[in-house]
């Protein structure tokens, strides 16, 4: 939830059509430019020299293992820690000379949300502390209630509410005073899968109506889906950025999974194969080959009419396409599991 913090900081320093529509729009300016951006806790490095441009009316996904910095770099744009050195712009506009008029909506892992409170007087007691009127704090709760489809529990204290509702709510008061930028901070985190779809329908709703959103998530299919583009985070620094098909074309074209009915199929098809494949990957039944970029059906084709002219029996075959965690387990030596925990190669 935001108090509404000035985040001129007044310091010195597969997915969805409706994302793929407007991923199409012409490139957006940065609402926010940071450089060399550094923050360190005692001699904890946090962040080492951050490069990061958020565009305006676009989600940017930002992505890393546990202690990458992501959290760190999220209370910084959000005006909550200053960081050490580097320079950061806001709308073109140096923030450590001149604090713009920008302010930050924040939702973070953990809702701060008061439970003894109703939906509506949480929204009404955060429009205050935006310093808005009684009357005029009320109307923005009124929309915020039926805009986040809280209208049924608007009144229940918010002990009753689910985890989806809670998100939703946070999000909202997030949002209470139409900020410039809406930084969520893994915000499906503990949610169930039909709360998640429900929350991404709803964030690509905010970005559909011009909402700048910064998310971090360990979710890859979430960055996939939401993220116009996705920053990588490795011991805090940025590793790799770009549209979620560009860094998957860096591994490479899709692959094909076969599974063979013996492990002498598999070696048949390993010699086969492994001449023009370096990159084979061979367990005692199964095949992993990884193509080219550029190979197409064709190529399927010619690997299926080889492995049949070795007289190697096909019991199962896949093709899939490389996903955004092939691209962080090549990046970081790290997959990520879907509960978010993390697993070293």
């Amino acid at each position: 939830m935001s108090l509404g913090n000035d985040v001129g900081l007044r310091t010195a320093d597969a997915p969805a059509t409706s994302v793929a529509v407007m991923a199409e729009r012409p490139e957006a300016k940065p609402l926010i430019e940071m450089r060399d951006v550094r923050k360190a806790f005692g001699g904890e490095v946090a962040l080492a020299g951050v490069d990061l441009s958020v565009q305006s009316g676009k989600v940017t996904a930002l992505l890393g293992p546990s202690g990458a910095g992501k959290t760190t770099l999220v209370r910084i744009l959000a005006g909550l820690l200053k960081p050490d050195s580097g320079s950061m712009a806001y709308d073109g506009i140096d923030g450590s000379r001149k604090p713009p008029s920008l302010s930050s909506g924040l939702s973070g892992q953990f809702t701060a949300i008061d439970d003894l409170l109703t939906g509506r007087e949480n929204l009404e007691l955060v429009a205050r502390l935006h310093h808005l009127g009684r009357q005029e704090a009320r109307r923005e709760a009124a929309a915020a209630i039926e805009r986040f489809g809280l209208e049924e529990v608007a009144d229940h204290r918010t002990m009753t509410y689910s985890g989806g509702l809670l998100r939703r709510l946070d999000i909202a008061l997030g949002l209470i005073a139409s900020p410039s930028l809406l930084v969520l901070d893994e915000p499906t985190t503990g949610l169930d899968p039909r709360s998640r779809i429900d929350l991404w329908a709803l964030i690509e709703e905010l970005v559909a109506d011009g909402c700048t959103v910064l998310l971090t998530t360990q979710y890859l299919e979430e960055a996939d889906r939401l993220g116009h583009r996705i920053v990588v985070l490795e011991r805090g620094r940025v590793i790799a950025e770009g549209p979620a098909a560009e860094l998957k074309a860096r591994i490479g074209g899709d692959s094909i999974e076969l599974h063979v009915r013996s492990r002498e199929d598999c070696e048949r098809a390993r010699a086969e194969l492994a001449p023009s494949h370096p990159r084979l990957q061979v367990d005692p039944t199964r095949l992993l080959l990884r193509l080219p970029t550029e190979a197409g059906a064709s190529d399927l084709l010619e690997t299926l009419l080889r492995l049949a002219g070795a007289a190697v029996e096909i019991e199962d075959i896949a093709v899939r396409r490389p996903s955004l965690d092939d691209v962080f387990l090549a990046l970081t030596g790290h997959s990520v599991t879907p509960g978010g925990a993390e697993a070293r190669r």
